[in-house]
């Protein structure tokens, strides 16, 4: 196989494969020899070797073939000298050897190399309450620092519901107690650009020096790398590297791992390993408690502002899904009353807040309850909504009737003619039951949240 054949092959693969991928994966691999039909294919690392034959094996056979080169199979061969004058390779390594040093040293020194973390987010400042108590647990118990039982700890949940305030939380923490460590915090956007460019530069030794060298690594918003065969082969090798190491791993999701579409089997086995921990969607007690810690706060700013009776209830009440969509209608009413010098009363948060008001009035039906609920449960909607009255149905019906009353406006009686033309205290007797069952029985209390979370979203 002469150099022009090999020439050719890769302007042929530079039109198939595309410019971005033609310089990442296929500029940096060399001609090799081709014997008793198999192609040799010198490569920079064996990363880069298995992705093109997984990615652009066949590709490459293809072309080869249409350039009169009799290859079956390639071969690739990871043979440093082939890459340039030995000058050139040592300026690669010298750049590589000082990104690491200098990461390293700054990882000595207490500063994160991975994203800058937010000063808000604090333990000091992160309000517990019961859908969020065993995550808060758990993230305390990482920052107090030394041997965790469980590793990693996986934490999930929706959006606003405080998975970066908590990891946030931790890196502050690890710095205050153990300056020493070298903790890295980023978003598994921030690790992919990382890897892409550390493959550009050629500079892979110093990537996985970085990220295999850390005492505690924190990555946020993990189903960002789902589909992303390449990011996803680093990063499963740097876990398993760093568990090895017995290095604690923080990671964040917006749903349960077993539920990440386009993740690796391997990846989801991995993070479920350790402790996975659901944040639940906010409840009322939680909301308002919220809404005190951040008026106490916002009031260090306006000291002369009045916040009337009720307004912190009605907030915590009608917007319900998104923490932080909260905050930013509190923050809203206190710059808009500091600045037309007015107190804050109901009126005023209605006329203020109406567009976000409008966007949070609860939207779901009982038509949207009672097919949710039936799926979930694995029955037919006309059983739900039948005479039926084995518990298997019955159980599930009181659930649907629960849920009508929480996110809708309608009556009991109008619920009770959505299920069959029932009697409004048949739906009272139902809502009441799961009331009392939520709070003994955590598996219908789990279902609910699920319920829940489904519809509103």
């Amino acid at each position: 196989m002469t150099e022009d054949t090999w020439g050719r092959v890769q302007e042929a693969l530079k039109r198939n494969v595309g410019e971005n991928n033609y310089k990442t994966w296929i500029e940096p691999v060399r001609l090799g020899n081709c014997r008793d039909g198999i192609a040799t294919l010198h490569v920079p690392t064996n990363f880069i070797g298995n992705w093109v034959s997984r990615n652009f094996g066949d590709e490459i056979l293809n072309q080869l073939a249409l350039s009169g080169v009799p290859a079956e199979r390639l071969a690739f061969e990871v043979d440093k000298i082939s890459y340039g004058a030995a000058s050139s390779t040592q300026a690669v390594t010298a750049r590589a050897q000082s990104a690491a040093k200098t990461q390293a040293a700054a990882g000595r020194n207490g500063v994160l190399p991975g994203a800058p973390l937010d000063k808000r987010f604090t333990f000091d400042s992160f309000v517990v309450g019961k859908p969020n108590q065993l995550a808060h647990a758990a993230a305390r118990r990482v920052a107090e620092g030394g041997e965790v039982s469980f590793n990693p700890l996986f934490l999930y949940g929706g959006v606003g519901l405080g998975k970066t305030h908590l990891m946030h939380a931790i890196g502050w923490e690890l710095q205050k107690k153990s300056p020493e460590l070298r903790v890295v915090y980023l978003s598994a956007e921030q690790f992919m650009y990382r890897f892409v460019m550390a493959l550009r530069d050629r500079q892979m030794m110093s990537f996985k020096e970085l990220f295999r060298s850390v005492d505690v690594l924190m990555i946020d918003d993990v189903q960002f790398i789902a589909g992303k065969d390449g990011t996803q082969e680093e990063f499963f090798h740097t876990f398993n590297a760093l568990l090895d190491q017995n290095r604690q791993i923080v990671i964040s999701g917006d749903r349960a791992p077993v539920d990440i579409k386009g993740m690796e089997e391997r990846i989801k086995s991995r993070l479920q390993c350790g402790l996975v921990v659901d944040l639940h969607p906010t409840d009322y007690e939680l909301r308002l408690g919220i809404l005190h810690d951040k008026v106490e706060r916002y009031c260090e700013q306006y000291p002369d502002l009045v916040i009337e009776d009720g307004v912190l209830e009605f907030l915590a009440h009608r917007i319900s899904t998104n923490v932080r969509v909260l905050e930013g209608a509190l923050m809203r009413l206190f710059a808009f009353a500091s600045l037309v010098g007015r107190e804050i009363t109901l009126d005023l948060a209605q006329d203020c807040l109406s567009d976000i008001l409008r966007a949070s009035d609860r939207k779901v039906t009982v038509e949207e309850i009672q097919r949710k609920v039936a799926e979930h449960y694995n029955i037919r909607l006309s059983d739900l909504l039948g005479p039926k009255r084995v518990r298997v149905i019955a159980r599930p019906r009181q659930v649907a009737m629960y849920l009508a009353k929480q996110l809708t406006t309608r009556s009991l009686p109008e619920i009770g003619r959505c299920f069959g033309k029932r009697d409004h205290t048949t739906v009272m007797h139902g809502v009441r039951r799961i009331e009392e069952l939520k709070a003994r029985d955590a598996q219908i209390a789990d279902d609910i949240e699920l319920l829940r979370r489904a519809l509103e979203a």
